[in-house]
């Protein structure tokens, strides 16, 4: 095959010149060249350089795997940061364009298995039809990972579970293949970048599928799946330590792990010491990178920095203007930095950039504007001109659905909201700290007794307020559940562990008289299974969190609760998560 270098003869720039004619038979893309020009494509995306690596990528990608891998990757990316409609749509078309480049230069009966028979022979195609499988088999995860972010209903990760089947296959195999070439080829670069191929797969599948409730688990294992988080995590972590092309996205993959899936879908301990590792390295080669800059800045909020967290978001905004999204990422991060230190007024000013210049979820921009101006005193809402009614009022007209189904945050922030229907209706109370709950942000303030302190103040004078209204609405009850939790929260993370107990036991007694928040109860029960395991009574912890999973369905983020009880129950067996 011809070797086509950066830099070139007229004959070779003219293969560049039209992304989307067909490359003449002649001027073809070697393997060696295709995955360093992907490297270089990969390089200028950490230096805030999109444009730059997709131009790079583009002559090539209906005609070289790696080319067709790293187009279709940085749509994805950009994809999943816009969540609009159209951008998802131009990502799948490209996935499945770069699926078909892809097929051609798999073995043509598509038996993965035998490849290990051709492995001996080593020629340049059979390392061909390997990397092809790899590149395959990353498309189809690319697939997987759209599905993931357009919906945490328990439905979609059953169909997304089958699509991605045959790309879980092809790692499978692969991993095969890399056990049984381990010592012959090992020496090869090519290898090597095959290799750090399996491990990003093999470890993603394996981690992602660890973190479903058994539940789902049982249903997938049917048709061929398990997951090992320990696993998972190892193979990612020697893909990381390689020197591969892919290293850096096993890195990327870890850190999203610590920093946001531990939280959300977890019990909140992701492992930050971990974390800054990863990170360090590409800190001192992509000191201005958006993403290097981002994670950075994560990591500070998750240590409870909250200032230097700003700073570093500060600087992630100013390093670049290409992709805006980036910046609606920070301004999420920034409003919930200060919310957490209950800095209502600049809190504000980004949720309502957001509404502003975000697509991701209107509703749930909107809803959380309203959530913060509801924290602040009326004199300041005056200020900003805003109308706390008419926020509400909107929210449920802004909801949307992606793949045919409701976002489950979405639907909390619209059921919420339709207390404002009424001609006079009885407002939210603190309505912002309930859905920093619902992000699990209290995690991230219990990090600070300080802002713990500040943020219990605040709920006990909403306790008081309830406890001196001399006309309790419908809503009285639900909302002094609401207090007594989040109240029961603070407590824990400031060591009162017995008065947190009783603030949460008195949840629990009222379960009776609730009307509408039914989600308080199995999330109550879930929190004072955490408190029992905190203080070492692991059975005492086990079956009230049994209790929250087996006993009670059909409540607001069901499924979100579902994958942290997940969590804290493997975590009480002190065993990894998962299957073997």
């Amino acid at each position: 095959m011809a070797h086509v270098g950066n830099g070139a003869t007229a004959e070779e720039e003219d293969c560049f010149e039209d992304a989307f004619d067909r490359i003449p038979a002649a001027c073809q893309m070697d393997l060696q060249t295709a995955i360093q020009e992907t490297q270089c494509a990969l390089n200028l995306v950490l230096n805030n350089k999109f444009s730059e690596a997709l131009d790079l990528l583009k002559p090539w990608w209906r005609d070289s795997m790696y080319h067709a891998l790293g187009y279709s990757s940085i749509l994805v990316m950009q994809a999943t940061m816009t969540f609009e409609h159209r951008d998802i749509q131009a990502a799948m078309a490209t996935i499945k364009e770069a699926l078909h480049t892809c097929q051609r230069f798999r073995k043509k009966n598509s038996v993965v298995g035998s490849l290990s028979s051709l492995i001996s022979k080593q020629s340049n195609l059979q390392e061909e039809e390997m990397h092809a499988e790899i590149c395959y088999a990353e498309c189809l995860l690319q697939k997987a990972t759209l599905t993931f972010v357009q919906d945490e209903n328990m439905i979609s990760f059953i169909k997304g579970g089958i699509k991605i089947r045959t790309s879980y296959q092809i790692y499978k195999d692969c991993q095969n293949v890399l056990n049984v070439t381990q010592d012959a080829a090992s020496q090869s670069d090519s290898f090597r970048q095959f290799e750090g191929g399996v491990k990003l797969g093999i470890g993603s599948f394996n981690l992602m599928l660890s973190l479903l409730p058994q539940r789902i688990l049982r249903l997938l294992e049917f048709i061929g799946f398990s997951g090992n988080r320990g696993f998972g995590l190892s193979q990612l972590r020697e893909g990381a330590s390689s020197h591969s092309l892919r290293s850096i996205l096993c890195a990327l993959t870890l850190l999203f792990y610590h920093t946001y899936v531990s939280l959300i879908l977890g019990t909140g301990e992701g492992n930050l010491v971990e974390a800054e590792a990863l990170l360090e390295p590409y800190q001192q080669k992509y000191p201005k990178g958006s993403i290097i800059l981002f994670y950075s800045a994560r990591i500070a909020t998750l240590r409870g920095n909250f200032e230097k967290a700003r700073t570093r978001y500060e600087e992630c905004i100013s390093s670049q203007q290409e992709w805006k999204q980036i910046h609606h990422l920070c301004y999420w991060e920034l409003m919930w930095t200060h919310s957490y230190q209950q800095e209502w007024q600049q809190a504000y000013r980004y949720a309502d950039l957001l509404c502003k210049e975000s697509r991701w979820s209107k509703a749930i921009y909107v809803y959380q504007k309203a959530a913060i101006l509801s924290m602040m005193s009326e004199e300041e809402v005056k200020k900003t001109g805003e109308d706390i009614m008419e926020l509400f009022r909107q929210v449920e007209g802004l909801k949307q659905r992606l793949a045919g189904k409701s976002i489950p945050t979405e639907k909390f922030a619209v059921r919420k909201s339709r207390r404002y229907k009424a001609a006079n209706p009885i407002p939210l109370i603190i309505p912002a700290l309930e859905m920093m709950y619902v992000w699990n942000g209290f995690t991230i303030v219990g990090k600070r007794a300080d802002c713990t302190e500040s943020v219990l103040v605040t709920i006990e004078t909403a306790e008081e307020q309830l406890r001196n209204d001399p006309n309790p609405s419908e809503f009285h009850p639900d909302d002094s559940c609401l207090v007594q939790m989040l109240k029961g929260l603070c407590l824990k993370h400031l060591g009162r562990l017995l008065q947190a107990e009783l603030c949460f036991t008195q949840v629990l007694s009222s379960e009776s008289r609730i009307r509408y928040d039914h989600y308080l109860i199995p999330f109550t029960l879930y929190e004072l299974g955490l408190l029992y395991k905190q203080q070492g009574d692991f059975t005492k912890a086990t079956t009230y969190i049994e209790n929250a999973k087996t006993n009670y369905k059909d409540y607001s983020m069901e499924s979100r609760l579902h994958f942290r009880i997940h969590a804290a129950l493997n975590s009480l067996k002190g065993s990894p998560v998962g299957t073997p």
